[in-house]
């Protein structure tokens, strides 16, 4: 039997440590779960945008969010929503905005790389919660992730065993890409800028290919994946409250990633078991 493993990357592979600037109110959100606060709100869409850190702390803190995205032609990537909506429309709000500064993104990366800067392997993405029926930005986000203790060790055994990995998230594909090499995941098999819809399809699509497909996440944004999975993984290593949703959609709820690999090992021995029955009960026939 053929079988693929699927992971989300934050609060699935990576510990991650994420922060918001409220615009409106001009207050730090440390520790907040951007894919919920997202969700609270029909109106809210996450973005992702790929600039650089270092690029955008040397910015000069009063400048306009959308002048300097503007000015340095910085697209961006739709991470979760709600509700359908168009990458123009977003575009229109996000690069007309005039409330959000860059100071405003300073301060949450300031934030999250003075609670991640001593570990040894990190990413930090950053991007921005748009109000549809505000019509501005309404929140600044940066993440900072690092593998969990045993992500790589999990990751190397499931290899052993023949069983192939994926990532599919909402971060960036370049911060992932880095993170899957350290993992051992080629880059091939990461897919970024991941909405939950996408997710929910890269699953389908693997099921064309594999008997058993997996679906390893941790928040409400990996509940359609989990839907379509032929088994569905909630993992609680990420401390924080989850929707009732996530639990019931799941087959196994793990404490650590590595717990995956036993699942995918009971699943294989299960499926030589029946297989040897299948054998015996034709032989008798």
């Amino acid at each position: 039997m053929s079988v693929a493993v699927v992971f989300d990357s934050a609060g699935t592979l990576l510990n991650t440590y994420r922060v918001a600037k409220d615009i409106c109110h001009k207050k730090l959100l440390p520790g907040i779960e951007t894919t919920t606060l997202t969700y609270s709100s029909p109106d809210r869409v996450l973005i992702v945008l790929p600039v650089h850190s270092k690029n955008l702390i040397a910015t000069p803190p009063g400048t306009l969010m959308s002048d300097y995205l503007v000015r340095n032609e910085i697209h961006f990537g739709i991470s979760c929503t709600r509700k359908v909506t168009t990458a123009e429309d977003i575009g229109d709000i996000l690069y007309t905005d005039k409330r959000c500064l860059v100071g405003d993104l300073q301060e949450c990366i300031r934030n999250v790389w003075s609670v991640c800067r001593a570990e040894e392997m990190v990413t930090l993405n950053s991007g921005a919660i748009i109000n549809m029926a505000q019509g501005g930005i309404e929140f600044t986000i940066t993440a900072g992730g690092w593998p969990f203790e045993g992500a790589k060790e999990a990751i190397s055994a499931l290899h052993r065993m023949g069983v192939p990995t994926y990532i599919a998230s909402g971060d960036r594909v370049t911060k992932l890409e880095k993170m899957a090499d350290h993992l051992g995941i080629p880059r091939d098999r990461v897919y970024g800028v991941a909405t939950p819809t996408v997710k929910a399809q890269i699953v389908n699509d693997l099921r064309q290919e594999y008997d058993k497909v997996l679906m390893v996440g941790d928040g409400i944004n990996d509940l359609c994946a989990m839907r379509n999975a032929d088994i569905a993984i909630l993992t609680i290593q990420q401390p924080g409250e989850r929707p009732e949703d996530l639990y019931k959609e799941a087959d196994h709820v793990v404490r650590n990633v590595s717990e995956v690999v036993d699942i995918v090992r009971d699943l294989n021995a299960s499926s030589h078991i029946c297989d040897r029955d299948a054998c015996g009960a034709s032989y008798k026939r």
